[in-house]
């Protein structure tokens, strides 16, 4: 029975759905749900992966189209054939997985399909440089318009998507995960901004798996469970307990911190590694840093976005040279191998961005799986089918992956099920060492728990496990030890049984809800300002 709640004079219902369904083949994403938008208000959708929560917010921008049910804009029945039609009525939509096209400049990505024409000259690339420079400045993201987006981090890939959704002329906003990539600086930034568009009676959709963060935002509280939706609220009623109970049914809090700590041996050593930023040559991204991580042990790298903690894992798992130190694996130097060879010699990475990096997408669960470890199945000089197929199958089981089957496509699967794959399809090649960058970016509260889980179960079973997140929390709950990286270096370390969430905050540079920010010096001393 679903939970709901009387609005009124609360703003102008601007978009509603009416029992709107979503088939995919036998499985039903979307199932009769009744939604409705309102004009200068944030309605935030929360949600596990699969839930339904994205598949409607496709079918509003144009990108899906329903199996049955109706839309209603103003009143009046539309029926939207594409996203460019979306955008003509006033609806544009942030992309939880980005939507860019990497070889293009950012000032061509935030105009693409919208060119601004002059009568004789054809598109005006000054006017949409200049246009794009004014966005940037209102995003505060020093980034030029004539950038190419592969060059960028993906965190500022995810400033261009927000960008581009700026750019038109847009009454009803959909984001989709929009701060997943962000560091909490630009989330002030862009909460400021959805602030501004309220006033300006813009409505708002947001969808968010921080979800403390979301309901900071929120005006209303909507919560999709197995494809229905099954409770909403105003905002100002209700807490994370209310959300959490009602997207899983349960309580879905995790904490590791008592878990087993029989650690073996050193597997992985870093010795004073420094990395040169990619993006800047004159610059160490990464400087003198040093780790352990013993057989059994859950070690996490705890830092805001910039700190280097993504150009360390790059560099450790080969995508980006070492500049100085050595890294050895059970006492064997790695740090002249290729990706290949340290793959084969025991070094898995999870990589940040699982679309651009993790997956193939034009390939099936099962392909994608067995992509990083198809010498396995070799007999002959040819891929053996059916023992790749039996690998799959139980991987999936093994990690818990929500699909039809090993033939599905990874398009077909949520985000947090697209994580699992690309988890599985590192542990398949046997690790002896485990890196993962940002390895529940995109992922709902009760997903985490269960990644989390796989890792201590890895863990338990001898594997060495390294891992990178700019969410404290995670970091004090999944971990066996903390580490605190700030400006390319390691600056603290805490036990997560005794460590304190502010302190751990505070060692990273972040800005704390006392409105605080606080520094370290060279020295490891903390000064508040």
């Amino acid at each position: 029975m679903m939970t709901t709640v009387q609005r009124t004079d609360l703003g102008d219902v601007v978009l509603e759905a009416h029992k709107m369904s979503k088939n995919y083949g036998v499985t039903e994403a979307l199932k009769s749900v009744d939604f409705e938008v309102r004009a200068g208000r944030v309605t935030v959708l929360f949600g596990e992966n699969g839930a339904g929560k994205s598949t409607l917010m496709k079918i509003l921008s144009g990108v899906e189209q329903p199996s049955s049910g109706k839309m209603i804009l103003n009143g009046e029945p539309i029926v939207l054939t594409s996203t460019s039609d979306a955008l003509d009525k006033g609806i544009a939509i942030i992309h939880q997985e980005l939507n860019l096209c990497p070889n293009l400049s950012v000032r061509d990505n935030v105009f693409l399909g919208r060119e601004i024409f002059r009568a004789t000259r054809g598109i005006d690339f000054r006017e949409e440089k200049n246009q794009t420079s004014l966005l940037m400045e209102l995003l505060e993201e020093e980034i030029n318009p004539n950038t190419l987006v592969a060059n960028l981090r993906l965190g500022q890939q995810q400033i261009v998507e927000i960008a581009r959704a700026l750019a038109s002329d847009t009454r009803i906003l959909i984001m989709d995960e929009p701060t997943s990539a962000l560091s909490s600086t630009e989330v002030a930034v862009l909460f400021k901004i959805i602030r501004e568009l309220k006033a300006q009676n813009v409505a708002i959709v947001y969808i968010s798996h921080h979800l403390e963060e979301a309901l900071e935002i929120a005006d209303f509280a909507v919560v999709f469970r197995d494809g229905e939706l099954v409770a909403n609220a105003l905002a100002s009623e209700i807490d994370l307990k209310w959300v959490v109970s009602k997207m899983v049914g349960r309580d879905a809090e995790y904490d590791f911190r008592n878990s087993e700590r029989d650690f073996g041996e050193v597997v992985l050593d870093i010795n004073q590694v420094s990395v040169i930023s990619p993006e800047d040559p004159d610059r160490f991204a990464v400087k003198n840093v040093s780790i352990q991580v013993r057989a059994g042990e859950i070690v996490s790298v705890y830092g805001l976005m910039g700190a280097g903690r993504s150009e360390l894992m790059e560099a450790l798992a080969g995508k980006n040279p070492i500049a100085q130190g050595f890294v050895t694996v059970n006492g064997t130097d790695i740090k002249d191998m290729s990706v290949r060879e340290r793959i084969a010699f025991g070094i898995g990475l999870v990589p940040e961005d699982r679309q651009r990096d993790g997956l193939v997408q034009l390939m099936s669960v099962g392909s994608n799986l067995t992509l990083s470890s198809l010498k396995t199945f070799v007999k002959r000089f040819i891929v053996s089918k059916s023992a790749e197929t039996s690998a799959a199958e139980l991987e999936i089981q093994n990690v818990n992956v929500k699909t039809s089957g090993v033939g599905a496509l990874i398009t077909s699967l949520s985000g947090g099920n697209q994580q699992k794959v690309v988890i599985g399809k590192v542990l398949m090649t046997t690790p002896k060492a485990l890196l993962l960058d940002e390895p529940t970016r995109g992922i709902d509260v009760g997903a985490k728990g269960e990644i989390f889980s796989l890792l201590f179960e890895q863990a338990k079973a001898g594997l060495a496990v390294l891992y990178v997140t700019s969410e404290v929390g995670e970091a004090l709950s999944a971990s066996h030890r903390i580490l605190v990286m700030n400006k390319g270096r390691i600056v603290r370390e805490f036990d997560p049984l005794t460590a304190v969430r502010e302190e751990v905050m505070a060692a990273s540079g972040e800005t704390t809800k006392d409105g605080h920010h606080h520094r370290i010096d060279q020295n490891g001393a903390l000064s508040v300002k």
